[in-house]
């Protein structure tokens, strides 16, 4: 979920209130949330992340 306060954008958990990172712009925050989104995703399906390098 994403809430602007103060100015900023922030993403929080749904369900904890937890704080994953303020933003200047909704779209950083957007880029953020689906990034969280995906590794819930990739947690539950038991995949890794690809390294880059």
């Amino acid at each position: 979920m994403i809430k602007k306060i103060g100015g900023k954008y922030v993403v929080l958990s749904e369900t904890t209130g937890r704080r994953f990172g303020t933003y200047e712009t909704r779209e950083e925050a957007e880029k953020r949330l689906r990034q969280l989104e995906m590794f819930k995703h990739m947690r539950k399906s038991g995949a890794r992340p690809r390294r880059r390098g």
